[in-house]
C-alpha cells in the first residue's frame, strides 16, 4: 500500500471535470468516490474500493452522503478596494441608473477616491474578511484585479496588496493589472495623456516587477474605445503580460473581436455580444467569462447568450465579478443559480463553468478546477445529495469542508 497524507472516501458523488482542449469538455461523476492526496497534490481519484485498496493515510475523511468536487475558481474579481457603496445600491433601487450615479461622481470614481486615501495596510485589513468569505463559499482560487487606483503609485500599491494577500491568506490570487478601468477625474478631458502613462509607465513597471500576470481593460465607448483598447493591450502583450478584456457589457462595441485578434486568454461580461463575435472567440480560443451576478445586481435584463456559446462548443466560464459597486458577492453557487435560470445553462455546464473552464480563463487548466493525479489538492466537500442540488437550493451555504493544497481549512 502507498502511504499518503489524506484520503477522502465514500463520497456519494465525486465530480470530476475535464478540460482537455482536444476533446469536448465533460463532467465525469463517480459514485462512492474517493481521492488520495499527498504533499498538496492529488495522487489519485476513483471509486472508494479502488482507492482504499491502493492507498492508506493518517488522515481519512469520510464523505458519506456528500458531494466532493474541485474548489471553485473565480476568474474575475475586484477585491482591492476601500469602503463600500450600499448607498448607491439604494439609489439604483430608487430609480437612478448606474450611469447616472457614475456621472454624478459615484461608481468606480468614488472607489478610486477611497482607495487613494488608504494605506497598503488598511487595504490588506479590509480585504482579508472578503477572502475568508470566498473560502467559506467553496472558492479556492480567484483572479484579482487592480483598477481602483488609476495613478502609477496607487495601481502599484493595489498590486502589491494582492501580492501580500497571496502570502498571508490560504486562497490563491492571480494578479491582473487594470489601470484602464476608468478615466481618472484629473484626466477626464485628456484621456490620451493618461493612456500614455498606462502604456509607457505603468505596464513596463508592472511587467518588470512581476506584479501581474494579466492586463485587463474596460472596453466601452464612454471609457476606452476599441482604438484605446487595442493600443493598451498591444503594449501589455509586448511587455509579456497575458490579456483579458471587459467587453460588450453595456453595448456591442467591438471589444470581443479585439480580444480574439490579440489572443486574449478571456473576454469577460459579453452581455451584448453578437454572433460574429462568438464565432471569433471560437476561432481564437479565447474563453468567454460570463458574469450574471452583475446583470442581476444592477437590475438589468440582458444576460449573456450562454446557450449560443455552449452550442458553438465554447468553454463558457462563470465568475462573480466581486466588487463594491456592481456585484457585491463572493458566491459562485449563486452565479450557478443565475446562469441556470437566466442563461439556460444545465447543471453539468455550470459546474464545468465554475471549475475547469474558469481555470482555463486564468491559464491554470492543468492544475486547478479538476480532480486528477498531479493537480493541486483544492477540494470542497458539499452537504448536498447530487450535483443538480447546488444551483437549485440557492441562498444557503452548503459547504461542509474546504481543503486547500491538501490542508483541511475548516
Amino acid at each position: 500500500m502507498t502511504k499518503t497524507d489524506l484520503l477522502i472516501i465514500n463520497a456519494k458523488q465525486l465530480i470530476c471535470p475535464s478540460d482537455d482542449e482536444n476533446k469536448k469538455p465533460e463532467l465525469k461523476i463517480i459514485e462512492n468516490g474517493a481521492i488520495a492526496c499527498s504533499q498538496g497534490k492529488i495522487v489519485a481519484a476513483g471509486h472508494s474500493t479502488e482507492i482504499t485498496e491502493k492507498f492508506q493515510a493518517k488522515d481519512v475523511f469520510d464523505a458519506t452522503g456528500k458531494v466532493v468536487a474541485p474548489g471553485f475558481v473565480d476568474p474575475h474579481t475586484h477585491p482591492v478596494f476601500f469602503g463600500t457603496r450600499e448607498d448607491e445600491f439604494e439609489l439604483r433601487n430608487s430609480g437612478k441608473s448606474y450611469a447616472d450615479i457614475a456621472k454624478a461622481g459615484g461608481g468606480i470614481r468614488f472607489s478610486v477616491r477611497q482607495l487613494r486615501q488608504a494605506s497598503k495596510e488598511q487595504l490588506i485589513e479590509h480585504a482579508l474578511p472578503y477572502l475568508d468569505q470566498f473560502i467559506k463559499n467553496g472558492t479556492t482560487t480567484i483572479e484579482a484585479k487592480s483598477g481602483y487606483g488609476l495613478t502609477f503609485n496607487d495601481e502599484i500599491k493595489s498590486l502589491e496588496v494582492i501580492r501580500e494577500l497571496n502570502k498571508i491568506h490560504p486562497i490563491d490570487l492571480v494578479p491582473t493589472f487594470l489601470g484602464a478601468h476608468e478615466i481618472p477625474d484629473e484626466y477626464r478631458d485628456r484621456k490620451q495623456e493618461y493612456i500614455k502613462i498606462v502604456t509607457e509607465e505603468m505596464i513596463p513597471h508592472v511587467a518588470e516587477e512581476g506584479l501581474a500576470e494579466f492586463c485587463d481593460i474596460f472596453c466601452e465607448s464612454h471609457v476606452y474605445n476599441t482604438d484605446d483598447t487595442e493600443l493598451i493591450l498591444t503594449a501589455a502583450r509586448k511587455a509579456g503580460l497575458k490579456l483579458k478584456i471587459h467587453s460588450d457589457q453595456l453595448s456591442s462595441g467591438g471589444g470581443t473581436e479585439i480580444a480574439a485578434q490579440l489572443g486574449a486568454v478571456s473576454a469577460d461580461h459579453l452581455d451584448h455580444v453578437n454572433s460574429e463575435s462568438i464565432q471569433s472567440l471560437k476561432l481564437s480560443g479565447t474563453v468567454p467569462v460570463l458574469l450574471p451576478g452583475a446583470v442581476f445586481f444592477l437590475g438589468l435584463q440582458k444576460y449573456a447568450p450562454a446557450r449560443k456559446m455552449l452550442d458553438q462548443g465554447l468553454p463558457v466560464a462563470l465568475a462573480t465579478d466581486f466588487n463594491p459597486g456592481s456585484c457585491m458577492t463572493q458566491s459562485m453557487p449563486l452565479m450557478m443559480t443565475l446562469a441556470s435560470i437566466y442563461m439556460g445553462m444545465k447543471p453539468d455546464e455550470v459546474w464545468l463553468a465554475a471549475t475547469a473552464h474558469a481555470a482555463r480563463a486564468i491559464s491554470r487548466s492543468d492544475s486547478i478546477g479538476i480532480l486528477k493525479s498531479g493537480a493541486q489538492a483544492d477540494i470542497v466537500i458539499w452537504n448536498i445529495p447530487n450535483l443538480q442540488y447546488l444551483p437549485y437550493h440557492f441562498g444557503i451555504n452548503h459547504v461542509d469542508t474546504v481543503i486547500k493544497n491538501g490542508q483541511i481549512l475548516n
